[in-house]
Order: C-alpha cells, then structure tokens, then sequence
C-alpha cells in the first residue's frame, strides 16, 4: 500500500511484540519443550518478588521468558532472546507472573484449593505424559517437564495457581456481553475515514558522507551489539535409515507357505461374489407386483421411481456377506437367479426386496502351488517389517545406552551426514537457498532442544527413520565487527543522520502547525529521498488491506484528533516520520447494522479480559506485592547476553 511501511516489517521482529501472546506462557503443555538454562548471577534463594505471603523464586523467569520466547517462535523461528528482552518481553513476563500468583493467593486466602487429588486428575489429562498404551507414563512426565527446566513441585506449583484461577475468575468473566451503545461507538469506527499525508525524512538523507574513526565505530557497535545478533545455530550429524540400508532375511521358508496357506484355507476355497441393485417396499405384495412388471419389461430402475422409491446397486458380495447386509432370505434368492434375471422377492429388516442381479463373479479354488506367489510375496513383507522393528529396537536400544551415533553407523552400515550450520527455521545460516534433507525437517525442532552428544532415533515416515545428534551449538550472539564491519558503518551512518532527521521532522511539523503544506514543507529541506503519501482510507479498508498488521504511522494517523499533525521515530534509525491528518469523515452505522452485532460479538471477549485486569489489579492491591528490581535486572541483563 506504502511503499516504505514495509521497511517497519523488515526486521526479524517485525512490528514491536504483541505481547499479548504472552499470556501463553504459563506452564501448560500446549506450549513448546524448554530449554533449560542455568543461571549464575542470581542465587535460586532469592526471590523475583513477594505477593502477599507468597514468595515467586527468580528462577521461576527464566523459565517463564523461555516459555514466552517459545510462543513467539512459533511466528518467528529465529527470533532471540537478546531481540525479545530487547522488545519489553522481561516486564511483560514479569507482570503476567506476579499476577498470576496474586490471583492464586487471593483465591486461597478467601478459602478456595486445588489439592493433590484435583491435580493428579489434571496432570493425568495430559497427553504428553502418556506412554505408548495410552495411559500415563511417570517417565514421560519427568522428562518432558525436566526439559522445561521444571521440577515435579514447580509443575504442581504452577498448574494449582492455574486450576485456581479457573474457578476465581472464570465464572465472573464469563458471558460477558458489551452493552449496545458502547457497541455502537466501535462499530462506528469501522466506517470512519480519514484523509490526510504521511512523509518519511530518512536518516539516509542527513547521515555523513565520511566513515568513522575505529574508535568511534566499535564504541558505536558495542553499545549495538543487539541489532546485529545472529540467531542460535546448530550443526548436525545424521543418518537416514531406510528399507533399502537395512539388510535381512525375509525369504520365507517353505514350511511357513505351507502353514499360511492352511490358516488361510478359506481365502483359497472357490468364491462367488454377486452385484445386485435393489430398492425395499413395505408389503410383499407390493414387491410382487412391482416383480411382475419388472419381468414383463418394465426397467427396474424405472419401477423404482414410478413408485417413489430409489435402486441403488450395491457392491460385489458373498452369500454370506450378502446375507449379513440383507437378510438371510434374500441371500438365498439372489445367489438362485442367473445374472441379469430378477430375484424372487425376499422380506428383510425394513421390508422386502425388489432386486436385479448385475453380475457374477466366481473364482476357482487355489492349491498350495498356485497360491505360492501370493503368500510369499504377504510373508516376506511381514518379515522384513518386522525384522526391520527389530533392527530399530537394537539400535535404540545402542543408542539409550550411550553408544555413540559414529559406532552405531558403523556397526549398522550407516552412513553418517552433517549439515551446514543450521537456523532454527530449517534454513542454513548464510545460505538461504539451500535446502536441508526432508528427513531432517521433520526432526528439526527436536534438534534446537536437545544437547550436543545426545544422539536420537526418531520415524520420518512409514519406512524410514533418521538418527541425529547435536554435533556443535553456536548460540545467539553478535559477531566480531570484523565480520560485519561495513554493515556497522552502515548502522553508524544511520544513527548519525536519526539526529539530524529529527530535528528535519520537528522543523517541518512547525511549519505545518504554522500553515505551511507538507510538500513545501518538505522541499524547504533541499534534501533528496523523502518519501511522501498522500492517505485517503476507511479503517476497515485499511484493516483489510494490511490483514490485521498496521503500520505504526497509519496506527499513529488514526488515533490522532482532525487537523493535527505529528512525528514518529522509525525502527533502527531509519528515519522520522512525520503524520498529517487534514479530516475525519464517518458514514452512518444505521446503514449497516450487522456491524453493531460484529462489534458486540468480537468486543465481548475483550471486555471479559479488561474485567480480568481490573480484577487482578484489585487482588495486587489488597494482597501487596514487594518485588525485586535488582534480581529482575540481573536475569534481564543475563538474558540479553550482557557482560556482567
């Protein structure tokens, strides 16, 4: 739509974090595996804060920014965590946690609880801690919660402040309805339009010809590092095993055709199968009747229809699977009649049938030697799978006992492959035209979670199966300025001309708030490279246009009051943008009234969450929090990637 809204969107990050998607971030197993990582600058005695007599441990954020982390990576694979603390990200799960231990005290202080048994229901609910019969698996429990950094206690910890915020607060939010007027008022700004320019005063245009000195470009870098992080990286070692790289013996033997053939003896009989169409009438005379004609030369699909009833032909059966459909009765007549005649009437559960035989298939009985191929063919199949399970089960079975994935290539004729340095989208760092292995796709996420020498065996498809380990692990961090030198002068540039590009914004706001227009505004400057728009849009034109993503000077230009003007800082100094609105225009709601139910509908779930906050604010208030600043600043610096 505007060329350089895109630019907002170029960034790893995009549009500043919703951080709303952080209420994702409780303990749930909806979420993704953790990583656990350790912390030495915070000692796990101390405490993130106190909510009224509850104690939050610090270590407790590591977790929960990890989970946070998770969720947005979801949309963004590579997204870091120097990138997230960079965003907010740690304040944002700072208050989602204090809040919901405000929520979990309050309960328990007005007399509600979550015991043992009500959480033991809870935790065996979940399908990630079932095994493979279905029912739960302590192991797979404390492995899967072991991944997430979480112990069995701080499990139960957090899914009882979870069960108890279920019954504190979800009876009083629910069916929360939005009252019609305010309704009204909404659904109106759906049809608002407003008219206006926006313009771009790009860094580019001021910033300095000359390059910086060494001192100044690493005193630069240093203090912006975090713009040139590069996401964590991993190099894997893997093998693919597959149908054709496991050799067996699946020849059966002649014994083995001789006793399948035996069980199977039926499967060998001579057969008979029939195709017959048919309808049902109420009464036998009825059906005789319609027999009658049938047989005189009426079609018995015409029949059918002239008596409000519909044939249907169904497919080829056995006596007795025809006997099982139908009734025993009408099996009997139908394998009578020759092929193309039409069977005597026969009562079966919902009436009696009128039918025509389409077609007779019969098969002659098999011997031993004529049925050979088949059976050896259906043997060795059923052999070689379940020599191949047997194989896979010896190899996991190596594998769960430590054997290294080089020893288990060789001793299984395996050949061993290893990636590029990957990223956690599947893409290999540096080059993003290069494809990794589909069998390594599937496996990828699992990779970013595991450990480096922690070999895995894992199904790719019905027949293959690829072993994996973690050869080498390149966390997220910036490079040397060396590497990216010219990209940092670039960023030094930049940063130097945002100052000036400011103080351009600010003089041409003046002069538009003093009468001038924007384009002369703008030319005043004696600049190359602004960019300038002229904006004419319904908020619901915008809103579709930008599927639901909106560029922060269009949000700017919408929430602004008519006849006003204003700035706004581009991301990564790209420049300063600055948001003329000359009107504001709004057609009648009464002409769309679905809109008002629209508005109620969408908006009633909104007005539950505001009821949500209130709540929570009021229960922070009465119970008092006392939090940590000083142990909260230590793991954010900790997790950005900070020197201490």
């Amino acid at each position: 739509m505007i060329s350089f809204f895109r630019r907002f969107f170029a960034s790893k990050i995009g549009l500043p974090i919703a951080l709303a998607f952080l209420v994702l971030m409780g303990l749930a197993f909806a979420a993704s595996d953790l990583t656990n990582t350790s912390f030495s600058v915070v000692s796990g005695g101390d405490n993130l804060a106190v909510v009224g007599s509850e104690k939050i441990p610090v270590s407790d954020l590591q977790v929960a920014a990890n989970s946070a982390l998770d969720q947005l990576r979801q949309q963004n694979p590579t997204l870091t965590m120097p990138e997230f603390v960079g965003e907010g990200g740690i304040d944002e799960v700072v208050r989602q946690m204090i809040d919901r231990a405000a929520v979990a005290e309050y309960a328990r202080k007005y007399g509600l609880r979550a015991g043992d048994n009500l959480v033991n229901s809870e935790i065996l609910q979940i399908p990630a801690f079932k095994g493979l019969t279905g029912a739960f698996d302590e192991k797979a429990y404390l492995g899967a919660i072991g991944r997430r950094g979480l112990t069995d206690q701080s499990f139960r910890r957090g899914l009882e402040s979870d069960l108890l915020a279920q019954q504190l607060i979800d009876p009083a939010i629910a069916g929360t309805v939005l009252p019609e007027k305010i309704a009204r008022q909404y659904a109106a700004l759906v049809l608002e339009k407003r008219k206006g320019e926006i313009a771009l005063i790009p860094s580019a245009a001021y910033a300095p010809a000359g390059n910086p000195s060494d001192a100044q470009l690493a005193a630069w870098y240093q203090d912006n590092r975090t713009q040139f992080i590069r996401p964590e990286r991993r190099t894997l070692r893997f093998a693919v095993i597959g149908t054709d790289t496991i050799k067996v013996n699946a020849v059966p033997s002649a014994a083995e055709i001789a006793e399948r053939f035996k069980r199977d003896a039926a499967k060998y009989a001579a057969s008979e199968t029939r195709v017959v169409t048919s309808f049902v009438v109420p009464t036998e005379d009825a059906a005789k009747a319609l027999v009658a004609r049938i047989r005189g030369g009426t079609a018995l699909e015409a029949a059918a229809r002239e008596a409000g009833f519909t044939a249907s032909t169904a497919e080829a059966r056995d006596r007795e699977g025809m006997a099982s459909a139908t009734s025993f009765a009408f099996a009997q007549n139908a394998f009578k009649a020759a092929q193309g005649a039409i069977v005597d009437p026969a009562q079966g559960t919902l009436g009696w049938y009128v039918a025509r035989v389409d077609k007779i298939e019969r098969k002659a009985a098999r011997d031993l030697a004529a049925a050979t191929p088949e059976i050896t063919e259906q043997l060795t199949n059923e052999k070689r799978t379940a020599a191949i399970a047997d194989r896979i089960a010896e190899l996991e079975g190596e594998i769960d006992s430590g054997t290294a994935l080089a020893e288990v290539a060789k001793a299984y004729g395996l050949k061993v492959e290893t990636t590029p340095p990957l990223l956690a989208n599947g893409q290999a760092f540096g080059q993003p035209q290069m494809q990794i292995v589909p069998e390594l796709a599937q496996v990828l996420q699992t990779a970013f979670q595991m450990e480096e020498s922690e070999p895995q065996l894992a199904p790719v498809s019905g027949d293959q199966f690829v072993v994996f380990e973690v050869a080498r692990i390149e966390g997220a961090s910036a490079p040397p300025l060396a590497e990216v030198k010219d990209a940092a002068i670039a960023g030094w540039k930049r940063a130097q001309g945002a100052v000036l590009a400011k103080q351009a914004a600010e003089r041409i706001l003046g002069k538009i708030r003093a009468g001038t227009p924007l384009g002369e505004a703008l030319a005043a400057e004696g600049k190359q490279g602004f960019e300038r728009q002229p904006i004419d849009l319904e908020r619901r034109e915008l809103l579709a246009r930008m599927q639901g993503r909106v560029a922060p000077p269009l949000v700017l230009m919408f929430s602004m009051a008519e006849g006003t003007a204003k700035t706004l800082e581009g991301p990564r100094n790209l420049g300063w943008y600055v948001v003329n609105l000359e009107d504001i225009s709004t057609l009648p709601i009464d002409k769309e009234p679905q809109l008002i139910a629209q508005a109620r509908q969408q908006l009633g779930a909104s007005l539950g969450l505001e009821y949500r906050d209130q709540a929570t604010a009021a229960m922070r208030k009465e119970l008092g929090v006392t939090q940590n600043d000083a142990a909260i600043a230590a793991v954010r610096k900790q997790l950005a990637g900070e020197q201490q």
